[in-house]
């Protein structure tokens, strides 16, 4: 509807002008009709004699000031047609837009329902209504949905990269510089200066005045592009000594900058039930509790686990782990779920849900294997909401440090490998297992298919699911999440697809396109080396 709106409004416009120019022709003509001669009895110059050349001139003019009148009309006529059209699409879109604005649990723009959008600006505003700002598109397949690329004040996290660019980056083009510069100060323009309908409460500072928010209060931002639309952009504000965060969202329609929506986030009292479905790799398990110790119990302090332990091999092992954390740090919320019967990652993560029994809560989908941050934490509150949009974090899949850290006798701890570089690791866009969803959304969705055995494939088909729904699907990579490299073992029972999708991971897994180039050419570089030291010798003795 929006678009027919612009193409109406297009052909309007060059209507006019054309009606325009046929008047201006027969203005002139009339002028050159009228215009006195020098000479009474002279002639006009043409093919006809002296006798009949302004006869002929005067009947000529009069045949194409019909035509010219009878063109207006009919040009007169398809305007009225096509005002009479738009005013049509106008009150419809006024009444769509009057219904959402009543009953709309969908993000979008809240115009003003005393006025018809009748010009381009609210044509725009009815785009985004028909953009995937307001309602999840359904797409055929996981990886036809746009991801977002995440920002900071200083960097970009983006996963094309290809062979020359980096997973974390400085803009350095000033043109990205400039585009996310202006939007982070439209950002902050929303929040100093709220409209009526900005969903934010005033806020006054310590001595009373008014609360201002400045570029520094930027936590971070997510942008992507949609070719057919324009660009949506997310951006998250914070003051250091507040508890709520302030959303703005904001669209460029490939023109100026237009706001969306602004509100204010409060994720305080946001529990996060973090489960984790596991099967013997104890070692794994001490490690992932260490970091769980650090910032869940720590830092963030408002964290549930749930652990799902398959088999009867190493449990004792996993309570033990569980209980030294909970005498250390007075930690007690927790649940461990014993099932023994063979591993099943999506059959771990529907018990997990499952169990727990207090209500609606915020779920992290978690491997034993991730690395998080109090940052990422408190992204997954941000980035999902209960009806309305799931979160999907791109992790960045570290390599193996034995490869990464070839030239030094021992690998660095963890904590330092944990760096966002080409050859140290890179964003896994082709895994969809780390996700932050609410309880009730997993369970009317269904949950993990229950026919998919062994590794691979419940996450896909659980995220296709979403894709398909109403639901809005966050992608994104985020900088707080890192997937430590452990060695990867493909079982032979696996179907022929799950092998090949187990085989494509622990290729990707192993190092960059350099590293394993400089593997494939080891034989070659000692060669050349051993050449070299042959010749400095030679020339040494001779």
């Amino acid at each position: 509807m929006p678009r027919r709106g612009l193409i109406l409004q297009t052909r309007i416009h060059w209507l006019l002008l054309g009606l325009a120019l046929l008047c201006s022709l027969i203005l002139f003509l009339y002028l050159l009709e009228c215009a006195p001669q020098t000479d009474g009895n002279a002639s006009l110059p043409g093919i006809v004699g002296e006798n009949y050349g302004k006869e002929y001139y005067q009947a000529l003019l009069q045949e194409q000031e019909e035509h010219y009148q009878t063109r207006a009309t009919s040009l007169k006529r398809q305007i009225a047609q096509l005002k009479q059209e738009l005013q049509e699409m106008s009150e419809k879109m006024r009444s769509l837009q009057e219904r959402k604005n009543v009953g709309a649990n969908g993000i979008g723009y809240q115009g003003n329902k005393e006025q018809a959008p009748s010009d381009l600006l609210e044509f725009l505003h009815s785009q985004i209504d028909k953009a995937e700002v307001s309602i999840g598109a359904k797409l055929p397949s996981e990886y036809g949905v746009i991801p977002f690329e995440s920002f900071t004040l200083m960097k970009v996290f983006q996963l094309e990269m290809g062979l020359t660019r980096h997973p974390e980056e400085k803009p350095v083009r000033k043109d990205k510089r400039d585009e996310l510069v202006e939007v982070i100060e439209a950002g902050l323009e929303v929040i100093n200066n709220p409209d009526e309908d900005d969903e934010q409460e005033d806020e006054d500072g310590p001595l009373g005045e008014k609360l201002v928010f400045n570029e520094n209060d930027f936590i971070e931002g997510y942008y992507r592009t949609e070719r057919d639309k324009g660009t949506l952009y997310e951006l998250f504000f914070k003051k250091a000594d507040l508890t709520e965060y302030r959303h703005v969202t904001l669209f460029r329609p490939f023109g100026p900058l237009m706001k969306v929506k602004s509100e204010m986030i409060d994720i305080t009292r946001s529990i996060i039930n973090i489960i984790v479905p596991l099967a013997e790799r104890t070692e794994a398990f001490a490690q992932f509790m260490q970091n769980f110790r650090d910032v869940c119990i720590h830092q963030d302090k408002r964290i549930h686990l749930t652990v799902v332990y398959f088999g009867k091999e190493g449990l004792s092992k996993v309570k033990s782990i569980l209980e030294s954390v909970t005498s250390e740090s007075n930690f007690h919320n927790y649940t461990l779920v014993s099932l023994n019967e063979e591993f099943n990652r999506g059959r771990g993560l529907n018990v997990g849900a499952r169990a727990w029994d207090k209500g609606e809560v915020l779920m992290f989908f978690c491997d034993v294997d991730i690395y998080f941050s109090a940052e990422f934490l408190n992204s997954c509150r941000l980035n999902a909401e209960p009806g309305k949009k799931v979160f999907y974090p791109v992790v960045f899949s570290l390599y193996n440090p034995a490869i990464v850290y070839a030239n030094l006798d021992v690998p660095p701890p963890v904590e330092q490998q944990l760096v966002h570089k080409k050859d140290s690791g890179f964003w896994r866009d082709f895994g969809f297992g780390m996700t932050c969803q609410y309880r009730s959304d997993f369970l009317t969705i269904g949950g993990f298919d229950m026919e998919v055995k062994g590794w691979g494939g419940e996450d896909v088909h659980l995220y296709r699911k979403y894709l398909h729904g109403d639901l809005i699907v966050i992608r994104t990579p985020v900088p707080g999440l890192f997937h430590l490299w452990h060695e990867k073992r493909c079982a032979d029972e696996l179907t022929p697809e799950q092998y090949r999708m187990c085989i494509q991971s622990k290729a990707m897994n192993e190092a960059s396109h350099s590293h394993l180039g400089m593997l494939v050419f080891r034989e070659e570089i000692e060669t050349h080396l051993h050449k070299q030291a042959y010749r400095t010798n030679s020339e040494s003795v001779g």
